[in-house]
């Protein structure tokens, strides 16, 4: 099949809720974060020499291997300022774990793979969107996304698939407020792939982990704005806006308990914008 847009999809952060992270105190993550870079058929050709343009940033290391978590803060400013004029599109859905401690629901997301699976159907309600949205403004017929994941270790990627045809065949008990738009995407149209291997992956990994920078404090207690803010060109937008669109936080602003440096980052980052990025 020839497909229209591919998404790279990876994650940052983890759906522990055993003893989350406290300023000097260890703990898993207090947020969990699930990116996207969306690019056209066109564009997805120059993947590897957009990775390979940052990797020849730092010449001392010897590796075509991009890690975020592995570069230093100096490193991710290059980085995300170097892919800020890139023609992609950036869609993150991220989850604010500390509000599901006290819901009634921390039962069921405790359930393995369970978050993650939710935020998978966020995500893609936003991808396909954005991608039928191109379509119809480029006049092509018939789009489609082929999705790609960065293997993650206990991820059940056929239950995935499955969780997604309920949705496709209207199973569900409960109708989500939006939906997938299935005639731009089929759960068949998933493949899994190693980070290492695919430049699109990597990206994928840089953009994420910006953004959750954002979100996700350090150990000393504070968040680290300025990547994501460089990419701000690229996140998708509805409206102008990249709030809910290509930023979706989980549960929705004003229901999401955000420190001061938090709500900074937000309001910064979701203002009005005319430009649209390019998936």
């Amino acid at each position: 099949m020839t497909y229209t847009y591919l998404a790279y999809i990876d994650e940052s952060g983890d759906e522990g809720f055993g003893k989350l992270r406290q300023p000097n105190i260890g703990g898993q993550s207090r947020w969990l974060g699930l990116g996207a870079v969306i690019v056209s058929k066109d564009a997805d050709r120059f993947m590897t020499s957009w990775r390979d343009e940052i990797m020849n940033l730092f010449p001392k290391k010897n590796t075509r291997d991009l890690h975020f978590c592995k570069l230093s803060h100096s490193q991710r400013v290059a980085a995300t300022e170097n892919l800020s004029d890139k023609p992609f599109g950036v869609c993150v859905v991220a989850s604010n774990k500390v509000t599901i401690l006290d819901s009634t629901k921390l039962d069921i997301f405790k359930r393995k793979g369970h978050l993650y699976n939710y935020l998978v159907r966020l995500l893609l309600e936003r991808l396909t969107t954005a991608c039928a949205i191109k379509a119809r403004i480029e006049g092509i017929k018939d789009p489609k996304l082929l999705v790609t994941f960065s293997r993650r270790a206990g991820t059940n990627y056929q239950s995935m698939r499955d969780y997604l045809l309920l949705m496709k065949n209207g199973k569900e008990v409960m109708r989500p407020v939006r939906s997938i738009d299935w005639s731009v995407f089929n759960p068949d149209d998933i493949r899994v792939e190693n980070h290492s291997i695919r430049a699109g992956l990597q990206i994928s990994d840089v953009l994420t982990s910006a953004t959750m920078c954002a979100l996700e404090p350090n150990e000393f207690g504070h968040i680290e704005p300025r990547y994501a803010l460089a990419l701000r060109q690229r996140y998708l937008k509805s409206q102008g806006k990249i709030l809910n669109c290509g930023l979706t936080l989980v549960p929705p602003l004003g229901k999401c308990p955000l420190s001061r440096e938090q709500l900074e980052f937000i309001n910064e980052i979701n203002k009005k914008s005319d430009r649209p990025p390019d998936p």
